[in-house]
C-alpha cells in the first residue's frame, strides 16, 4: 500500500480506539512506535507492521512511503488527532503498532561464551528498556525476566532499547526455581548482584556460560533469588551511593565477563 491511497480516518475509528489501548499498554505483545529513528530501526528488522498511521503535515512522504510499503493497514490522521495520540512531543507524524516477537525456552543453544542477564521485579519500563538495549551491547544471548512488572510492550521500553526489543530475546519465568533450573541445565553458573556481598565482581569466573541476576529498583533481589544458592557478587561503592542503577551494573557486569571471555 502506499500513503498516496490512505484512507483519512477521524478519533471514532475502530483502528484509532486500538491504537490507544496500545498506547496505554493494555494490549500485551503489541507495542506502539513513533518518530523516525523509531521507525528507521523498525525497518532495520523484518518485524511486520500491522497499522501505519500518516500525519503529512508533520512528516515527510518518503519516509512514510518505505513504512507503508510494509505495512498491512495504513491510515492518514490529521494534526489535531496526532497531538492526543502521540506520546513524544516530535513524532515526526510517524506512528505505527506491531506485534513484538516471540520467544521460546527450547529454542535456545548456548555454548561457553553464551552471557545471560536475569533481571527480577523490574519495575520501570525504561529500566527495562535499558536493559535490554545492555544485553544488545554486551552481544549477551537473552534477557530473563522474573517477578517482571514492566511490561515489554509499554512505549517507553521500545525507545529505552533503540528499537533492540525488536531483535533482542526476551524470555519470562512464571517461577523464580524455574528460570534457576532452565539456566542451570544448560550449564550456566549464577550470579547474583547483590550490594552486600563481599565478593566482588572481578573476583568471579566466567569461563563458561554465565548468567547475572539483578534485582529491582526499590526491592532488590527476591528472597526466592537468594534460596537458589548462586554465587553474590558486588560492585565497590566508592562514594556516598550504597549502589548503582540496576541497568548500569548491569552493564559493567556483562562486559566485565564479556571481556574475560573475549580476551579484551
Amino acid at each position: 500500500m502506499t500513503v498516496q491511497n490512505a484512507r483519512q480516518i477521524g478519533a471514532q475509528h475502530p483502528r484509532v480506539r486500538d491504537l490507544l489501548t496500545v498506547r496505554k499498554d493494555g494490549a500485551p505483545g503489541r507495542i506502539m512506535i513513533e518518530g523516525s529513528w523509531e521507525h528507521d530501526r523498525l525497518l532495520a528488522t523484518k518485524t511486520p507492521i500491522e497499522t501505519f498511521f500518516w500525519c503529512p503535515e508533520a512528516g515527510t512522504t518518503y519516509a512514510a512511503e518505505r513504512i507503508a510499503e510494509r505495512a498491512a493497514e495504513v491510515y492518514r490522521i490529521s494534526e489535531k488527532l496526532l497531538t492526543r495520540l502521540a506520546r513524544k512531543t516530535r513524532s515526526d507524524g510517524l506512528i505505527s503498532v506491531v506485534r513484538l516477537p516471540v520467544w521460546r525456552p527450547e529454542t535456545f543453544r548456548f555454548t561457553n561464551s553464551s552471557l545471560v542477564l536475569v533481571a527480577d521485579g523490574v519495575e520501570y519500563a525504561g529500566n527495562l528498556g535499558t536493559l535490554i538495549r545492555t544485553v544488545d551491547a554486551a552481544n549477551a544471548d537473552c534477557l530473563v525476566l522474573t517477578r517482571r512488572q514492566a511490561r515489554p510492550s509499554h512505549p517507553a521500553v521500545y525507545s529505552a532499547s533503540r528499537g533492540t526489543i525488536l531483535s533482542t530475546p526476551v524470555l519470562e519465568f512464571d517461577e523464580i526455581a524455574h528460570a534457576a533450573t532452565w539456566l542451570r541445565g544448560h550449564g550456566f553458573r549464577l550470579h547474583l548482584a547483590d550490594p552486600a556481598a563481599t565478593g566482588s565482581y572481578r573476583a568471579g569466573a566466567y569461563d563458561g556460560p554465565t548468567a547475572f541476576v539483578v534485582g529491582s529498583e526499590g526491592s532488590g533481589l527476591s528472597k526466592a533469588w537468594h534460596e537458589q544458592e548462586c554465587e553474590a557478587v558486588s560492585i565497590p561503592m566508592l562514594g556516598q551511593a550504597d549502589s548503582l542503577n540496576v541497568a548500569l551494573s548491569a552493564g559493567i557486569l556483562l562486559f566485565e565477563a564479556r571481556a574475560r571471555k573475549e580476551g579484551w
